[in-house]
């Protein structure tokens, strides 16, 4: 896989947006970052995953998928090796890590709507 295709497959889902955070290209539903591509060099991608997702994903295809090293693995980022990754995989991948995203920008958006008073009865 290559990183155009990747970017490719993030952008097909509902509502993303590429953006840039610390100097890579990210990818968004809302606000909420789902995936990003070249950390941490040009030959990987990532996708936030939780823990429990991430440990499935390296457990069934270790060769593609490697926990990101520190604080942020442990959380479920996940590095995405692009020349080992299929197309099948990664997208299964994006629309896991789509998914928590476009969920936390849901609940995001709902709390920042101030909440409708409730009509006065008529008595």
């Amino acid at each position: 896989m290559t990183a155009e295709q990747f970017r490719s497959m993030a952008l097909a889902l509902p509502e993303a947006q590429e953006r840039e955070h610390k100097g890579h290209p990210d990818f968004r539903v809302g606000d909420k970052i789902f995936a990003t591509l070249g950390y941490p060099d040009s030959e990987w991608g990532m996708v936030k995953l939780y823990p429990d997702q991430q440990k499935d994903f390296v457990a069934a295809a270790p060769k593609m998928f490697t926990p990101v090293k520190g604080k942020w693995g442990q959380q479920g980022c996940t590095n995405v090796r692009l020349k080992a990754a299929t197309r099948a995989r990664v997208k299964t991948a994006l629309y896991a890590a789509w998914r928590i995203a476009a969920v936390k920008a849901a609940k995001q958006s709902l709390e920042a709507k101030p909440k409708r008073r409730k009509a006065a009865q008529a008595v």
